[in-house]
């Protein structure tokens, strides 16, 4: 097979915004080298357009909205948000090719989603599901991050999450993350890294969220399920229980988790180029709901954490790009990972040209005549 030609497939739903950032304005976003203009209509819906005037290639985003039209800021062509043109300064006819491609958008889970590649796949039930971002029965807040890296990279962070051990010590790592066993699964768009971390002392971030919510002090049960959805999409179930409290899952039962407190990292990251990507994340809880102080402090101290993986992984994408053409060795700790980055390929694959080859008849024929 000839080696993928983009790190990226376009044929896949990619968060573009949290559906705070639209509004009545423009908004220029990068994804999959493909630079896009958004703005919300006055019905509440999103637009989603090429960020170059057909003209002179302009970007629109340097223009300014009249109603629910775009408005070219050199030459004054406008838009619908369809994005035909539907006047040019000075004539009546308009050149019926006058016209930017328009995005298929979807609104869910508090993201506004894009799809980059053949809108006539553009199906809706692909969008990665993060449910518990909206979730009445949970409560959490997340941010958006760019970090100058490939995408993949904040992928391989997300699925190995040893690191917390030395990235984040003073936080939500400690020696029983790096140690202990793990299972690995995976299926045709997805991949899973189970772990338990039984009767440890809890690291200070949920030893606080513990005590905060059940007033407990001692040793726990820690778990944290990691999913990765195709192709770029984490969620990963997390949290601790009083230890022996039954919150391990045995014999096909899946636990009692009364005795403890659960979290939800919500991760989807958005390429935009080969060496930078937007990192949209949020964490979101079903304990102390009501409390939103306390999502606020949640928010902030989970990004401080998130400040410490962006450093790690621009460094790391520096250090390859000094190195190019030298490859990652993995340790069984990337199991996760390995299984990500092969279904990541898997659906790049799908989108490349068919080779074109010839019968080895023929081949062999020609050969002869000659």
């Amino acid at each position: 097979m000839s080696r993928p030609t983009s790190s990226f497939p376009l044929n896949a739903w990619y968060a573009a915004a949290y559906d705070v950032e639209l509004k009545h304005s423009l908004l220029a976003r990068t994804i999959c080298k493909q630079k896009l203009v958004m703005y919300r209509r006055s019905d509440g819906q999103v637009a989603a357009l090429e960020d170059a005037c057909w003209h002179r290639m302009m970007p629109l985003s340097l223009g300014r909205l009249e109603g629910d039209e775009l408005v070219c800021g050199y030459h004054g062509l406008v838009y619908n948000s369809q994005g035909r043109c539907t006047h040019m300064p000075s004539q009546e006819t308009l050149n019926p090719s006058a016209c930017v491609r328009s995005y298929p958008v979807v609104e869910k889970h508090r993201f506004v989603w894009v799809w980059p590649g053949d809108p006539a796949l553009a199906d809706p039930a692909l969008v990665p599901d993060m449910h518990w971002n909206d979730d009445p029965a949970w409560a959490g807040d997340g941010k958006m991050i760019r970090v100058a890296c490939d995408y993949r990279l904040v992928v391989d962070n997300l699925m190995d999450l040893t690191h917390e051990t030395f990235v984040h010590g003073s936080s939500i790592g400690n020696r029983a993350v790096a140690e202990a066993p793990f299972v690995a699964t995976h299926g045709d768009r997805s991949a899973t890294v189970t772990r338990w971390m039984e009767n440890i002392d809890a690291p200070p971030f949920w030893a606080a969220q513990i005590r905060h919510a059940h007033g407990y002090e001692g040793k726990v049960d820690r778990w944290q399920i990691i999913r990765f959805e195709g192709p770029c999409t984490v969620n990963i179930d997390v949290g601790v229980a009083a230890a022996g409290s039954g919150a391990v899952p045995s014999e096909g039962q899946p636990g009692d988790r009364s005795r403890g407190v659960n979290g939800y990292v919500l991760n989807t990251i958005t390429p935009e180029t080969e060496t930078s990507c937007v990192y949209f994340w949020a964490f979101a809880r079903n304990y102390c709901t009501g409390e939103q102080r306390l999502t606020h402090e949640l928010r902030e101290g989970v990004a401080g954490i998130f400040r410490e993986d962006e450093l790690v992984l621009e460094a790391q994408q520096r250090a390859m790009d000094e190195r190019p053409g030298q490859e990652f060795h993995n340790l069984n700790i990337d199991a996760g990972a390995m299984w990500a980055r092969r279904l990541i390929d898997q659906l790049i694959a799908k989108e490349q040209p068919a080779a074109t080859t010839i019968p080895i008849r023929a081949a062999a024929a020609a050969e002869a005549g000659r």
